[in-house]
């Protein structure tokens, strides 16, 4: 009786003995650590470089007046379009002043250099239409094998770089055409007018015309009144004809190449698409709005959007153009701020269960809040965000979501 007296007070205080380890590893237990997660997944990732840029007009011509006169005043109004050879305004010759045998010889010299400036730029244009001939010949080949997948897509944006690049070029080179002849029709009247009646102020009326069509973008003379030769009058442009100049930092540039594809926003209307024609050789000294000099270069860009979409767009509007460095449309990506770098490698703290398990990840490309992975971790693991200091492989954890 004894005995069993003996062995139920062990087993009693055994069971307490129990009790209170139980309790103490309970109060000594490591309460977890809260954190937010996220979750890897699969999504479109794209590496930019976004700089604010300006449209302008690919063509200028300003007309200008062929001889000292008294010109009309210019009804026309800034906007307005006007076709190649239509009346601007009229201006009256004053008396010459081309009547010596010199100037009468400058002036020829003049007709003289003129007609060879636009057989140059007549024999420009047939050189650089059979230019564009080849590159779109060559893109609509590089197309067909693009939609075969047998090149790059790397190599179809720089075929259609070198396209874009000679449209522009046999634009402006018509262009060139019709400034040259009209250029040739001043100096020949120049000639005309200092022939005139021996000095005396000529009674014809001098017309003055449109060397292209486009439209008026700057009325740099309204009332009438006497010019000199040379003197501007109005500037002309094409407003459809646009291509966007971008200043971008000297480190920024030398990762962009024509063929780059650009997306266009901030501009008041949808995203339009561009690619880079040239990246200028040359950079410049621009002071920052804080202070800093900064080395910059600039790009021209041509809009590839159909014309319909930014119809609305003008001369020297302002855009934020989104330079494409790299694209991928199915990357698995994490938190940039999930990483952190120590021994010259990335890790990540892995969520597994309640216990934070610390992990090696190999990086790829990043767009400032995304990393792409491409290695070390799995579709739908979760990871750890802004992990601090305090957390270590294998501590408890729990997320605030």
């Amino acid at each position: 009786m004894k005995k069993r007296n003996w062995l139920g007070r062990g087993v009693f205080w055994g069971a307490m003995a129990l009790v209170a380890i139980l309790a103490v590893l309970t109060t000594v237990r490591e309460q977890p650590v809260w954190v937010d997660v996220a979750t890897v997944s699969r999504q479109p990732l794209e590496v930019t470089i976004v700089e604010e840029g300006r449209t302008r007009v690919q063509d200028r011509f300003v007309v200008s007046a062929p001889v000292a006169g008294y010109v009309r005043r210019i009804e026309l109004q800034v906007g307005e379009r006007v076709t190649q050879g239509q009346l601007l305004t009229r201006l009256e010759p004053l008396r010459s002043e081309v009547l010596d045998a010199r100037s009468r010889a400058e002036a020829e010299a003049m007709v003289a250099a003129a007609q060879a400036s636009l057989a140059a730029a007549e024999q420009q244009v047939a050189a650089v239409q059979a230019d564009q001939q080849l590159a779109a010949s060559e893109l609509k080949r590089i197309a067909q094998l693009a939609e075969k997948q047998l090149v790059s897509q790397e190599v179809l944006q720089q075929t259609q770089a070198a396209a874009a690049r000679t449209d522009a070029a046999l634009r402006s080179a018509r262009f060139g055409v019709d400034v040259a002849r009209h250029q040739l029709q001043a100096a020949r009247m120049r000639v005309s007018v200092s022939a005139a009646s021996g000095g005396a102020a000529s009674t014809d009326m001098v017309d003055i015309t449109a060397p292209v069509s486009g439209a008026v973008l700057q009325r740099l003379r309204q009332s009438e009144g006497v010019v000199m030769p040379g003197q501007s009058l109005l500037e002309l442009g094409d407003p459809a004809a646009l291509e966007v100049e971008v200043d971008v930092q000297s480190f920024d540039a030398v990762r962009i190449q024509p063929g780059t594809e650009v997306r266009l926003t901030g501009w008041g209307g949808d995203p339009l698409m561009a690619i880079v024609r040239t990246v200028e050789p040359v950079g410049f000294t621009k002071v920052s709005a804080l202070g800093v000099e900064e080395q910059r270069v600039h790009v021209v860009l041509d809009i590839t959007a159909p014309a319909e979409q930014w119809a609305l767009l003008g001369d020297g509007y302002r855009v934020d153009a989104h330079f494409i460095l790299w694209r991928g449309d199915d990357v698995l990506v994490v938190p940039e701020s999930a990483l952190f770098r120590r021994a010259n490698q990335y890790y990540v703290f892995v969520v597994e269960g309640d216990i934070a398990r610390e992990r090696v990840v190999e990086t790829g490309n990043s767009d400032g809040f995304r990393v792409a992975v491409r290695s070390g971790l799995e579709e739908g693991e979760q990871v750890v965000r802004h992990p601090d200091n305090s957390l270590s492989s294998g501590a408890r954890v729990r997320s605030r979501l």
